[in-house]
Formats: structure tokens, C-alpha cells, sequence
């Protein structure tokens, strides 16, 4: 009896000592990022039969050291981490373009409207060298402004690529060293039996962690108990101990951005769409990427191609103080295509502006199908644009026009798989510069004069003319005189080759408008008489035989009429379709970011608060409580006591046995 309590009181020690252990390299790891508390398992050790007596027990025995680990939990704090990381990234990202626009000091607004306040005093003192100068400036200043927030911007896209790089580094690492676990786990679990390698799963969930920091995974258990690992739409990262690698690698679509792609088994790499890729910093700089940066450089882009085409259009409408007509005051951009570098047609496109008020801050692709077929997608809504029929094909299917923007065929075809790029604003912000450096090449007065002749009678007078985009092509070559003939009631002395188009006061058109080169036309009072892109109007009551003078404007120095039209265009609704002017459309792009910010901003907090929420959950079931870990070491040191005091008296028994006589 005394050896058998011996033993017995021996496996209590020893059950005493792993549960000792254990709960000491617990309050060792209470601060060891993924440790899961441990826990020793001790079971009876079973009885021995005695006869006519029954079952004695023999003690303990230790039969598993095991980890408080709930696998639900583990994979919700996962996917909410990988989301929260990827809010965060996108919140930190766009900031700084909330930042950089909504800037009272620094921002675009304030460069624009010193613009138009020097154009207004041009206006008002045309002849005076110095407002002349100091519109130059503004516009230079403003010019410098767009290319610096692009710059800025393209900044931020360089930036961005870096990031993806460096991510990309950082989950073929964590991927390494996950199969390598996967490797260790498998090997120590056959070696023992089954037993799991507590130490070692932590380390390898650690990983799954930090790797779902990185970029959204989904895990697979093996029935070995090794993990399968994927990204994207299903794209194995890990399996088993070998890990697929990742590279960054330039966009075959455009160059200027980072692309992640899987490098398959021959070596190649093969890109990943970035829509494959969310969660995680990774998915929140894409996401960035593709909904705030790209946008918010082509909205810019597009402010700066409206504002040079209506100012380039208007400016050229006038006269300098030379009497020559006004040149381009701005430089504008062209509409860029890229071409896919997988392409293996020889398609070549050319892209040009058709009307810049109808362009949007979207970039478009155009694939080719079988056929070869084309489509043409508009990619801020994937919504596919009509094109002509036929197109790219001979004229004139040759050319097809969308969103005031013109693809024109220039030579060769496509092959099915190709693919281009058109982004008609990215570089618009970047190329504005300002074409005009004398202050006298300012074109600010009007290309005509017109006049009521002194010896009229009548009430008769002529307005102030105006001159549209035709007069550039047939400028006037002499004096036009009207005449009123009150018998017939009608105007003569139009050129000779003129057609004269009659829009009345009310709107509408004359019956007999237009009228044959060298015609008259019936008077209307206040009605606009249109030939060779000059406008003007006669009101009042003309006597007969009274006349008046259309001429070109020789004496421009004291005009200032082009400039007034100029300034005209800061509140014109130039953009949007005609729906928006260049103020309302930097407001709508400092709103739009702004209001995303705040979106992202609010979705990071409570993506936190849930992340927070499902942590301590998980931290309830696998995380050390050092308080619960102090009084298991009181009560496994009494175990340890009490089971010693058994060994003690079974020695004294059997002491008790060898001192019989």
C-alpha cells in the first residue's frame, strides 16, 4: 500500500509541477503579442483492482498542455483589423488632399480670383502698362498654382507606389514565414504524436494577423493543420509549406502606377486587377488610388483645359494694343492614350478635345473583342459609351465623339485582347502655362468700333458689336456702312459675299432670315444682325437714309471691351455642360473630397470601436489574466505541497514496515 501511495503521490507532484510550469510561461508571455494562454490537462490516472476490495486510484497524469483558442473569434478580429487598417490608410492618404484644396491661403481659389480681379482692371484702364503686367503675374501665379497642386498630386501617386512596393515585400515575407511554420508545425506534430505545438501556432496566427494588416486573406485549415492562405478573388498566397510570391510591377495600362502581380511558376509575372485586392493598407492605397487621387487629378486637370479653352477662345476674339488679333494666353493640354504594353495590334488612335465643356474627371478604356469589335467604357461608372458604327473604320466612321472628347483613327487595326487607356485630363493641370510675356500682346480691346454717322435723324443707334470664333477667318477688309431705307423698311450695305442671319428681340428668328449675300434685310428694332461672326444690334426708330458703321478697331489702346468679355467668363457656365463655371467646379472638387474624408473618417471610427469590441472578446478567451494566472500558482504550489506531504508519509509508512522485527 505505502509503495503504491508513493507513486501516486509522485504523479500529483508531477501533475502539480506541468500545471506550475504552465501557468509560469503563461505570466511569462502576458505581454508576448498572440500568445493564447496555455493550459495543462490533467486526467486520472486510472484504478487498480483489488479482490473482494474494489478499484484504488493510482493518481494523475498529464495528458495535454493546450491553448485557449477560439478560431471564430480569431477570424473576425482578422477581417475587422484588415478592414480598419485599410480605412486608416485611406483616411490618412486623402487628408492630405482635403487638406491641400480646401486651404484658404494656398488653395486654387484665391490665384482665380485674383485672375479675373486683374482682368476687371485691365478693363477698366486698358492703356495702363502696370494693370497690364499684373494680370500677367496673376495668370503666371494661377498657372503655377495648378501645376504645383498637380505636382502635389503626382507626388502623392509616386508616393503610393512606394507603399505598394513595400507591401508587397512585406506579405511575401509573412508568406515565407507561414509556410516555414506550416512546415515546423506538421514535422513536431508527427514527431509527438499529435500533440499540438502551442508556442509555434501562436506564432503562425501572429503571422496571419500581421499578414491581414497588410492586405484581406482568406484561411483554410488543412486536415493536417496547416493553413491555406488567399487574397483577392481566391488567389492562393500560401499553400501548405510553399508560398506563391508577389511583385510589383509597372501597369501594363499605365505606366505612372504600381500594379501587384503573382509570379507563376515559369518565372513570369502575371498582374492582378486592382479591384482583386481590398483590405488591408494594400486595398486602402488602391482604393485611394483609383477613387480619390485619379479623380481629383483629372477634376483639376479638367478646371485648367476649360478655363485655357474659353480664355484661349475669348482672348483671340480681341485686339493688343499692336491692333493685331489676340493670340493663345494659355498653353493647353492634348488628351492622353495610352496603349496597353501587352497589346499586339498596330491600332494607332489619336485623341483630341471636341468641346472641353462637356469633359468629366473620368479616365476611359477601350477593349477589343473578337472581330475585331470595340468597346468603349466609361470607368468612374463602367458605364459603356455608344460609339459610331463602324468605327475605327473609313470615313466617317473614322472618327467617334464622346463626353467632348474625339477618337480619331490613325492608322492600323486591333487585335482581340488589346486594350488603351484615354485619359483626356490627367495632364491638363500640369501643362497650363502662360503663353503671353508683353504686356501689349494683352488683347483686351474689341476687333470693331461702331458707329451712328453725326448727320443722321432718326432715334436710331447702334450697339457696341461683338465678334464670335467665323470673324478670325474673314476679319473685316473695310468700313461697312448700313443704310436705313424707310420705304421699304430695310438695311443695305452688307459685304458683298456676307449672308445675314436676323434673330429678333424676342428670340426669335426672321421669316426670311438668312438672307443672300448682299441683300437687305427688313429692320426689327433691337433685333441681332449676325454676318461674318460680328453681332450688333440697331434699336430706336431710323430716319430715312440714316447710317451706320462697322469698322475695324485701329485705336484700341483706350478699349477695353475683349477684357470685360474675359472677366465675363469667371461666373460663365463654362463646365459640366454648361451647367457649371470654373468656381463651382474647384467647390464641387473641394466638397467632393471633403465629403469622402469625412466618410472614411467616420467609417475608420467605428470600424475601430468594432475592432476594439471583438479584441476584447477574443482577448476573453485566449489572453492571460495575470490576477486568474497569480491565484492558479497559489493553488498548483498547495497541489505541489499536499501531493509532497503524500510521498513524505508513504516514505514514513514504509520506514514504518523496514523497522518491523
Amino acid at each position: 500500500m505505502s509503495n503504491s501511495m508513493f507513486y501516486t503521490g509522485l504523479s500529483g507532484l508531477n501533475a502539480a509541477q506541468a500545471a506550475l510550469v504552465t501557468t509560469g510561461h503563461n505570466t511569462a508571455n502576458v505581454n508576448t503579442p498572440g500568445y493564447s494562454r496555455q493550459s495543462a490537462q490533467v486526467a486520472t490516472a486510472g484504478g487498480v483492482y483489488r479482490a473482494s476490495v474494489g478499484f484504488f486510484g493510482s493518481g494523475a497524469k498529464v495528458v495535454d498542455v493546450t491553448r485557449s483558442y477560439d478560431a471564430y473569434l480569431a477570424s473576425q478580429l482578422n477581417q475587422a483589423q484588415s478592414l480598419n487598417q485599410s480605412l486608416t490608410t485611406y483616411y490618412t492618404q486623402i487628408s492630405q488632399i482635403d487638406n491641400l484644396l480646401a486651404n484658404q491661403k494656398a488653395g486654387l481659389a484665391p490665384q482665380l480670383q485674383s485672375l479675373f480681379t486683374n482682368i476687371q482692371a485691365v478693363a477698366n484702364t486698358p492703356a495702363d502698362p502696370a494693370a497690364r503686367q499684373q494680370l500677367i503675374s496673376s495668370a503666371q501665379a494661377a498657372a503655377n498654382q495648378f501645376r504645383s497642386m498637380d505636382q502635389y498630386l503626382s507626388g502623392l501617386n509616386n508616393t503610393t507606389n512606394d507603399q505598394i512596393s513595400g507591401t508587397v515585400d512585406q506579405i511575401n515575407t509573412y508568406a515565407e514565414q507561414i509556410a516555414s511554420l506550416n512546415k515546423q508545425v506538421a514535422l513536431l506534430s508527427n514527431a509527438s504524436g499529435g500533440q499540438a505545438p502551442n508556442d509555434l501556432l501562436d506564432q503562425r496566427d501572429q503571422l496571419v494577423n500581421q499578414l491581414g494588416l497588410l492586405v484581406g486573406t482568406k484561411l483554410v485549415v488543412q486536415d493536417g493543420g496547416q493553413y491555406n492562405i488567399s487574397i483577392g478573388n481566391g488567389q492562393s498566397l500560401v499553400l501548405g509549406d510553399s508560398a506563391n510570391k508577389l511583385a510589383a510591377v509597372r501597369s501594363a495600362a499605365d505606366p505612372s502606377r504600381m500594379a501587384v502581380a503573382v509570379v507563376n511558376a515559369a518565372g513570369m509575372a502575371v498582374q492582378m486587377p486592382d479591384s482583386m485586392l481590398t483590405g488591408g493598407m494594400m486595398g486602402g492605397l488602391l482604393q485611394f488610388r483609383n477613387e480619390t487621387l485619379a479623380p481629383a487629378q483629372n477634376a483639376l486637370g479638367r478646371i485648367a483645359i476649360a478655363l485655357s479653352d474659353a480664355f484661349n477662345a475669348q482672348h483671340k476674339l480681341g485686339i493688343d494694343l499692336n491692333g493685331a488679333l489676340g493670340g493663345n494666353f494659355f498653353s493647353q493640354a492634348s488628351p492622353g492614350l495610352l496603349a496597353n504594353s501587352r497589346n499586339t495590334g498596330n491600332l494607332v488612335l489619336t485623341p483630341s478635345f471636341a468641346n472641353t465643356s462637356q469633359l468629366t474627371t473620368s479616365d476611359y478604356r477601350l477593349d477589343v473583342g473578337a472581330g475585331p469589335s470595340y468597346t468603349l467604357t466609361r470607368l468612374s461608372d463602367n458605364q459603356v459609351i455608344p460609339m459610331t458604327a463602324g468605327f475605327p473604320g473609313t470615313a466617317p466612321a473614322n472618327t467617334t465623339t464622346f463626353d467632348g472628347v474625339t477618337l480619331t483613327l490613325a492608322s492600323g487595326a486591333g487585335a482581340p485582347g488589346d486594350s488603351f487607356l484615354i485619359q483626356p485630363t490627367r495632364t491638363g493641370a500640369r501643362d497650363l502655362t502662360v503663353l503671353v510675356s508683353d504686356p501689349a500682346k494683352i488683347a483686351a480691346a474689341s476687333p470693331i468700333v461702331t458707329g451712328n454717322t453725326a448727320a443722321n435723324q432718326g432715334s436710331g443707334k447702334i450697339s457696341a458689336g461683338k465678334v464670335d470664333a467665323a470673324y478670325t477667318a474673314t476679319p473685316l477688309a473695310a468700313k461697312v456702312t448700313l443704310t436705313y431705307d424707310a420705304t421699304t423698311n430695310q438695311l443695305s450695305g452688307f459685304p458683298a459675299g456676307a449672308a445675314v442671319t436676323v434673330t429678333r428681340a424676342d428670340g426669335t428668328p426672321d421669316p426670311a432670315s438668312p438672307y443672300a449675300p448682299g441683300a437687305s434685310v427688313n429692320y426689327t428694332p433691337g433685333a441681332t444682325l449676325s454676318f461674318n461672326g460680328i453681332s450688333l444690334s440697331i434699336s430706336g426708330t431710323p430716319a430715312h437714309g440714316d447710317s451706320f458703321t462697322v469698322d475695324k478697331n485701329t485705336g484700341g489702346i483706350s478699349d477695353g471691351s475683349n477684357a470685360l468679355l474675359l472677366g465675363a467668363l469667371q461666373n460663365k457656365k463654362t463646365m459640366g455642360g454648361g451647367t457649371a463655371s470654373f468656381n463651382d467646379s474647384y467647390a464641387q472638387l473641394v466638397s467632393s473630397v471633403g465629403n469622402k474624408a469625412r466618410q472614411i473618417q467616420i467609417a475608420g471610427t467605428a470600424q475601430t470601436s468594432l475592432t476594439t469590441q471583438i479584441r476584447s472578446a477574443q482577448q476573453s478567451v485566449s489572453g492571460v489574466n495575470q490576477d486568474e494566472e497569480t491565484a492558479n500558482l497559489l493553488m498548483f504550489q498547495q497541489m505541489y505541497q499536499a501531493n509532497a506531504k503524500v510521498i513524505q508519509t508513504a516514505s514514513t509508512l514504509f520506514d514504518a514496515v523496514l523497522g518491523i522485527n
